[in-house]
């Protein structure tokens, strides 16, 4: 019995692995380590938790909120502050090869000047092509706030290629 538990749960790793670890890389801002610990832990929080999943929703739903909050708990752990996040930014865009007036823009920038929320959700519906519906279950977020999130998101990220 254990053994076809283990192979179960093996078989969605595969199935989910790829996609989760993408995901969970460019909430990280491309952290190739801090992606390896956060997707170990979100598969390590699965499977000890697997028994309490009520089929509620899609495992994927379930595995992307354990993920989020895998993310939300090491961020609140390293008390970084968007002030630090903006130095951050500054420091990646004087650092840039891509020239502004060559108009490249670095995706992870954006996404880097964006709030946690917002680059949570924007990640979530653009690359993840999540629906609207399924990020109120991964962020647990109200439908208004989700939109109000992408909303600022694609306003802010405008604004910034505008100005470039």
């Amino acid at each position: 019995m254990a053994t076809d538990n283990r192979d179960a749960f093996s078989r969605l790793v595969m199935a989910y692995q790829e996609g989760l670890r993408q995901f969970i890389f460019n909430l990280t801002g491309g952290d190739p380590c801090l992606t390896d610990d956060l997707a170990q832990e979100t598969f390590l929080k699965a499977w000890l938790g697997v028994r309490s999943f009520k089929g509620l929703s899609g495992f994927k739903t379930w595995l992307y909120r354990i993920a989020v909050n895998e993310f939300i708990s090491y961020r609140r752990k390293q008390a970084i502050t968007n002030d630090s996040d903006l130095d951050k930014l500054n420091i990646i865009e004087n650092n840039n090869e891509h020239s502004a007036t060559e108009a490249k823009i670095d995706v992870s920038v954006l996404l880097k000047s964006l709030s946690e929320p917002e680059r949570i959700v924007t990640l979530l519906f653009y690359l993840e092509d999540v629906p609207i519906r399924k990020i109120c279950q991964i962020t647990s977020m109200p439908e208004g706030t989700v939109k109000s999130h992408l909303s600022r998101a694609r306003s802010h990220m405008a604004k910034i290629l505008k100005d470039k």
